[in-house]
């Protein structure tokens, strides 16, 4: 059988910040040590040019770009976007090592046409070990895959941000990152679940994949592990939820937070109560206050830009014209 031969790609990685700098060469690293060469890795730094001048200086074998869009993580990817020439776009984290394997396992989900986006499993590298009041089923808030994700390749609504890849035609027929999403200073995101809703509306039959095999481990700084961090994180994912459950077409596509609250976050509840540890009953107390949060910021986005969320639903009837 003649070998098989994988769609080209540009390996992207936004930074902005000099205290990752160690963490950011492992990131380098592990991206010119797969056995899936990249066409080409593209570094975009966010508005830092003591950063910008230092990659330049002492990394090799990449392209250094400035954020030419808006700042954060969207403008950034966007900026790596417009810069790519490989078939397939794929983006990793700062603070992420990739397995060597990592790049490959992606790319051969892509001979499937009807793919569109793959994402890989994305483990915690905990800086002080996993505390034990937080429980795997939230390991979202840390950037990593969490427990109630598929074992084995599936297709899932979307992908997480800190390992996943697009086909260009994505960015080329329904437009880039939105860059009204996205962290800036605070701690955000869905950017990337927005363009997959997009995406899979503008694209009937179009496929979104999970590939656990597509291994990356992702450092998670003590600061994160704490009380304080989950509850803005999760406050912060509430206000990134309604802001896209408000695009026409995407609260119909919420199927998957509505499982993961009715299904996923009781039977961690009762699994934690069940061991008998005082550590199980404060991983249920963090979920519920987890919950609490999520629910808490999406009420008052909601309630906060009512005229928003009625623009986006009246697009989508129809009942504005161009004009509007």
């Amino acid at each position: 059988m003649p070998p098989v031969v994988l769609p080209s790609a540009s390996v992207v990685i936004c930074v902005y910040t000099e205290d990752r700098w160690a963490w950011l060469q492992q990131a380098i690293s592990s991206v010119q040590a797969q056995t899936a060469a990249p066409h080409e890795l593209i570094i975009v730094v966010d508005h830092n040019l003591p950063l910008q001048k230092r990659l330049l200086h002492e990394v090799t074998g990449a392209y250094v770009l400035e954020n030419n869009g808006a700042k954060g993580l969207s403008g950034a990817r966007n900026t790596g976007v417009l810069a790519a020439t490989g078939e397939i776009i794929a983006f990793l984290d700062d603070d992420a090592v990739a397995g060597h394997d990592w790049l490959l396992r992606q790319l051969e989900l892509y001979d499937d046409p009807a793919v569109f986006a793959v994402g890989g499993r994305i483990e915690p590298l905990w800086e002080n070990g996993r505390p034990s009041y937080f429980p795997q089923e939230l390991d979202w808030i840390v950037g990593c895959s969490y427990r109630g994700l598929p074992r084995v390749a599936a297709q899932v609504r979307n992908v997480i941000g800190a390992s996943m890849s697009f086909r260009r035609t994505v960015f080329e027929e329904v437009g880039l990152f939105d860059e009204r999403l996205g962290r800036t200073s605070s701690p955000r995101g869905c950017e990337e679940t927005e363009l997959c809703i997009r995406t899979a509306a503008l694209r009937p039959g179009g496929r979104v994949v999970y590939e656990p095999a597509s291994l990356a481990s992702h450092h998670v700084p003590a600061s994160r592990g704490t009380i304080g961090y989950m509850l803005a994180r999760s406050w912060g994912e509430g206000i990134s939820k309604a802001q896209v459950s408000g695009r026409p077409g995407a609260r119909r596509r919420l199927g998957p937070e509505r499982r993961y609250v009715a299904e996923v976050l009781p039977r961690a509840i009762v699994h934690s109560l069940a061991s008998g540890e005082v550590a199980g009953l404060a991983r249920s107390g963090t979920i519920l206050s987890v919950l609490a949060a999520t629910a808490a910021g999406y009420l008052v986005e909601r309630a906060t830009h009512p005229l928003a969320a009625l623009y986006a639903l009246r697009r989508s009837t129809g009942e504005m014209d161009e004009a509007s």
